[in-house]
C-alpha cells in the first residue's frame, strides 16, 4: 500500500488529515502508528481552528522527524529545516491556493454554521482527501529529492 492510500484509509477510518499523513509515514519517522496517530490528533481542521491544514501539518511533522535537528546550536541543520518547512507551505499553498483551512474549505469552520456548511457540501469527505493526496504528493517529491542529495 502506497503512502498516499493508506492515508486515505486511516481519513476514511475518521481519522484527522494529520494524523493520517504522519501515521502513513510512521515506520520510516521511526515510530509506531498508534504514537503517530496519537501525535497527530490534535492538529484536525487546522487544530480546529480553521489555521495550518492538517494534512500540511502533518507532512511538516514528517519533514521533522526525518529531517529535523535536536542539537541546540545546530545553526546549518535549523536553517535546512526552516527551509524545508517553508517549501512544503509555500508548495501546498501554490496547489491548493491557500494553506490555512478556513481559506481551503471557503468556511470558518471555528463556528457551527461553518461546520454545517462544510458537512452540507460534503467538504470534509470529497474536498478534504484531495489535501491529503497533495500533502503526500509534495512530501513524496521533497523525500525523493533529500534522497538524490544524498547518495
Amino acid at each position: 500500500m502506497t503512502h498516499k492510500e493508506k492515508a486515505l484509509q486511516l481519513f476514511a477510518d475518521k481519522f484527522h488529515c494529520s494524523q493520517a499523513v504522519l501515521a502513513s509515514y510512521a515506520s520510516e519517522c521511526g515510530i509506531t502508528q498508534e504514537q503517530a496517530l496519537r501525535l497527530g490528533s490534535c492538529f484536525g481542521s487546522g487544530m480546529r481552528k480553521g489555521e495550518v491544514c492538517g494534512a500540511c501539518s502533518g507532512a511538516l511533522m514528517v519533514l521533522g522527524l526525518l529531517y529535523g535537528y535536536d542539537t541546540a546550536g545546530d545553526v546549518k541543520s535549523s536553517q535546512k529545516t526552516n527551509e524545508m518547512t517553508e517549501e512544503m507551505m509555500d508548495r501546498f499553498a501554490k496547489i491548493n491556493g491557500s494553506y490555512l483551512c478556513n481559506d481551503l474549505l471557503g468556511c470558518d469552520i471555528r463556528t457551527i454554521s461553518g461546520v454545517q456548511y462544510a458537512r452540507a457540501n460534503n467538504l470534509f469527505t470529497e474536498f478534504c482527501p484531495q489535501m491529503i493526496s497533495n500533502a503526500i504528493y509534495i512530501l513524496e517529491d521533497m523525500i525523493n529529492t533529500e534522497n538524490a542529495k544524498n547518495n
